[in-house]
């Protein structure tokens, strides 16, 4: 467990274990369908699209020892800008950030 969050959630482990693995279980199932289904895809033409390599690095810091990986995914799939833009660019989100290596104004 990562230093500094030792006993700030009131279940255990087990507990949680109980409690959640069911559902969780098919999340992971869902997100592996997604990655088959993107294998399988007619046509392979994904390219550098910004979303799919938002999703494969928020995979990786998933399953990593990474400390605070919520808030490290939620980086990851979100648009850190902070300007304002003269016009809305668009009515929907992306859910991840088309602006690599932008800096974050803060």
């Amino acid at each position: 467990m990562p230093e500094g969050h030792e006993g700030t959630c009131p279940l255990t482990q087990q507990q949680l274990m109980e409690r959640y693995f069911m559902e969780y279980r098919a999340q992971i199932l869902s997100i592996a369908a997604f990655l088959d289904r993107m294998d399988r895809a007619s046509a392979q033409d994904i390219g550098d699209d910004f979303r799919y390599d938002a999703f494969l690095k928020a995979l990786q810091v998933l399953s990593s020892d990474e400390r605070d990986r919520t808030l490290a995914i939620q980086m990851i799939l979100s648009d850190p800008r902070v300007d304002l833009l003269d016009e809305r660019d668009q009515q929907h989100a992306e859910g991840a950030s088309p602006h690599k290596g932008e800096k974050v104004n803060q």
